[in-house]
C-alpha cells in the first residue's frame, strides 16, 4: 500500500464530512442543534463516499491485500501470529503429560 493513496482517500472522506458540515451549520435551524448537522453530515458523507470514493478505496484495499501477499508469500509472520504461538507453548509446557490439547 501506497502512503500516498491511503493519504487522498483518507483526505477526501474528511472532505465528504465536513463541507456538509459547515454548510448545514450555515442554516439558523442547525446552528441551534449542531448535532443533527453532524449526523446528517455523516450520512451525506457516507453516501458521498460509497457513490464517489470507490476508486481511492479500492487502491487503499488492494495494497494492503498487495503487502498482505508479500508478506505471507516471504514466510514472515504477523505480530499476533508469533504471539499466539509463544502462548501455545506456554501452555503445552504447563498441561500434564496425558490431557488432551484444548479445543479451539
Amino acid at each position: 500500500m501506497r502512503a500516498r493513496s491511503a493519504l487522498v482517500y483518507t483526505v477526501l472522506r474528511l472532505l465528504a464530512f465536513v463541507v456538509p458540515l459547515v454548510i448545514l451549520l450555515l442554516f439558523p435551524v442547525f446552528q441551534e442543534l449542531p448535532w443533527l448537522a453532524a449526523i446528517f453530515a455523516a450520512l451525506i458523507g457516507l453516501s458521498l463516499s460509497l457513490l464517489f470514493l470507490r476508486r481511492p478505496l479500492d487502491d487503499v484495499t488492494g495494497g494492503l491485500a498487495e503487502r498482505r501477499a508479500q508478506r505471507q508469500a516471504a514466510g514472515r509472520r504477523t505480530g499476533a501470529e508469533t504471539d499466539a504461538d509463544a502462548e501455545d507453548a506456554v501452555v503445552d509446557a504447563t498441561r500434564p503429560d496425558g490431557e488432551p490439547p484444548i479445543a479451539r
